[in-house]
């Protein structure tokens, strides 16, 4: 198809773009719109233009986190990780994708990273890792109930934790 082949009127002078944009800024804005099964197709994209980079993979781990995709989510997370482990984003990413998966003391393991690789600055990240400590906490709770438990002291100044379910 040639450019005279085209239907439609033509663009208004001074916007037609001679480069297109890359596959990150449109997975990106993707990503704001809701639009996660395209925003995918579109670090895919940036993936084959680009190759596989820390952002990339935590661009596409998120899509799949909002797709509900936990386990490809944490697969591609862990991986950005290796890459790119100065990124407070895909640390708190990360920690969702664990909650998700009910790995409270993970997630809280990685909200703490993702804390102090932002400097405590970001809102958001505070408050996952306010949720992880009170999922912990709660868990917690839960297991004593379930369990009665008994200290046994256990040697010289030892003690053993017996579950008497």
């Amino acid at each position: 198809m040639t450019p005279d082949d085209r239907s439609g009127p033509a663009a208004p002078l001074g916007t037609q773009r001679t480069e297109s944009v890359d596959g990150i800024t449109v997975g990106h804005r993707l990503m704001e719109a809701e639009e996660f099964e395209l925003a995918l197709s579109a670090y895919q994209r940036a993936a084959s233009e680009t190759g596989v980079n820390a952002e990339v993979l935590s661009g596409m781990g998120s899509a799949n986190l909002r797709l509900g995709r936990l386990q490809q989510a944490r697969t591609l997370l862990e991986k950005a990780i290796e890459q790119y482990a100065e990124s407070a984003s895909v640390w708190n990413n990360f920690g969702v994708v664990l909650i998700s998966l009910g790995e409270y003391q993970q997630a809280q393991q990685a909200f703490r990273v993702a804390f102090g690789v932002d400097n405590g600055e970001s809102e958001l990240i505070r408050q996952n890792l306010i949720l992880a400590n009170r999922l912990m906490n709660e868990l917690s709770a839960e297991i004593a109930r379930e369990y009665d438990f008994s200290l046994v002291r256990y040697g010289n100044g030892s003690y053993l934790l017996l579950g008497n379910k």
